[in-house]
């Protein structure tokens, strides 16, 4: 029966026989089981026919809540996590894990209560009031106006908001600059949106497939696909499982017990190197000729280094 709640609160409608088979019950059991969450109070619409169906109707005041024991366990482990978010909600948080718990049975207060770890808290933190304006004005399609950064005395930019992302602790908004006329990312504990917000706009098409996407690509000093500038090849004397957990988005191909064929990028080709010359172990560059040339640049300027003198010229 909760796994029936569950999937009505999922979705506006559903077909009588499709509940059956995602349920894996019979359709005279979903009629039950309709029956008893009406007699506890959720208002539960119907429609006859071989196309009938059901539907949780929408505005009902619901009674307790009611969660299975795998809803239980992810409402504990997010509200736990919430420091991590880098939103500043902790304490909103612990007070709704505190309000949530006490209307369960004691058999799921009992499971919530033996989830309990810790975690870095983000270093940056955003105020919610500001990731709600600026959400709104993503969801409404509303030109949005904030001061940025510590200069308050510049012209608050106005912006069509397209997207709000998460990235590794942080918030940003990827949104069209109405001056400068392009694509620009902020971040959102930079920001203070000023009201009112201003009239509404046509969405633009995205410079790459999707807001992550895009802001990936700007770290990796891209605009429109998620990669680096500069990727290169090289065989590592090192068995490919000590390497693998520490090439981040690279790949680690084995060649033989106690070698493998790394592929990595940077923003540069020293940089591909850098990556690579960490591991403390002898390498061989496979690739591209840029890498090569690289490396033997880099090669005098480890020699010149030997000898206590900076080389300029390389």
């Amino acid at each position: 029966m909760l796994a029936l709640l569950s999937l009505l609160q999922a979705r506006r409608d559903w077909p009588g026989g499709e509940l059956a088979d995602r349920l894996g019950i019979t359709p005279r059991t979903v009629r039950r089981d309709v029956d008893r969450l009406r007699e506890l109070g959720y208002r539960i619409g119907s429609s006859k026919g071989p196309y009938g169906g059901y539907r949780l109707e929408a505005g009902s005041e619901l009674p307790p809540l009611l969660f299975d024991d795998d809803q239980a366990v992810a409402i504990a482990v997010a509200l736990q996590s919430a420091s991590a978010s880098g939103v500043e909600v902790t304490e909103e948080a612990q007070r709704a894990l505190a309000t949530v718990r006490q209307v369960m049975p004691s058999r799921l207060r009992h499971r919530v209560d033996g989830i309990r770890f810790t975690g870095a808290p983000a270093e940056v933190r955003v105020d919610p009031a500001v990731l709600e304006a600026v959400s709104a004005a993503v969801r409404d399609r509303k030109v949005l106006r904030f001061d940025y950064g510590p200069a308050l005395d510049r012209p608050p930019r106005r912006t069509e908001p397209h997207a709000v992302v998460a990235r590794e602790g942080r918030w940003y908004l990827l949104a069209w600059d109405v001056d400068a006329a392009d694509w620009r990312t902020y971040r959102l504990d930079r920001l203070q949106p000023r009201v009112p917000v201003g009239p509404s706009f046509t969405p633009r098409e995205l410079p790459a497939a999707d807001a992550q996407t895009y802001l990936a690509a700007r770290a990796k000093g891209s605009t429109t696909e998620d990669r680096w500038p500069c990727t290169g090849e090289v065989d590592l004397a090192l068995p490919a499982r000590e390497v693998a957990p520490w090439v981040g988005d690279g790949e680690v191909v084995g060649l033989s017990d106690d070698s493998c064929r790394v592929t990595v990028g940077s923003w540069s080709w020293v940089g591909v190197l850098a990556a690579v010359t960490r591991f403390d172990a002898p390498f061989a560059v496979v690739g591209p000729a840029e890498l090569r040339e690289a490396a033997a640049v880099l090669a005098g300027r480890f020699a010149a280094a030997g000898t206590g003198v900076a080389d300029s010229s390389s």
